[in-house]
C-alpha cells in the first residue's frame, strides 16, 4: 500500500481485529493482496520499529496463501518485540478466523 490515503481507507472502512502485541485491519473484496505495516514511535527506536514490522512481515507472509484478497494493515505495539513467534503466529491466525478472511487450520 502506498500513501495516507490507502491506510486511512481500510482504517475507516474495513474490519479490525486487537491482539495485545498488534492490531489487525482488513478491508476484503480487492483482486489483489495489498499489505502495510505500521510501527509507531510508541514501539521505540528505529531498529526497534524496523524488527516489529519484519516479525509482522513474516506472520503476514507465512500465511498469505490461505487469505482472502483485499487491503490488510498490520499495526504493530510495544509487546510484538518480546512476543514468542508461535504466540505471534496463533494469534494471527485466531484473527484471521475471526475475521473471517481466510482458509486458517
Amino acid at each position: 500500500m502506498r500513501g495516507s490515503a490507502d491506510f486511512d481507507r481500510v482504517y475507516k472502512s474495513g474490519k479490525r481485529w486487537h491482539d495485545p502485541a498488534f492490531v489487525l485491519f482488513v478491508l476484503p473484496g480487492k483482486d489483489r493482496y495489498r499489505v502495510g505495516f505500521v510501527a509507531s514511535k510508541k514501539i521505540g527506536n528505529a531498529v526497534k520499529r524496523a524488527r516489529a514490522k519484519r516479525r509482522l512481515r513474516a506472520l503476514f507472509l507465512q500465511t498469505a496463501p490461505l487469505l482472502k484478497r483485499g487491503d490488510y494493515v498490520l499495526v504493530a505495539k510495544p509487546p510484538v518485540l518480546d512476543a514468542q513467534f508461535k504466540e505471534l503466529e496463533k494469534a494471527f491466525r485466531r484473527g484471521i478466523k475471526r475475521l473471517n478472511v481466510g482458509q486458517v487450520r
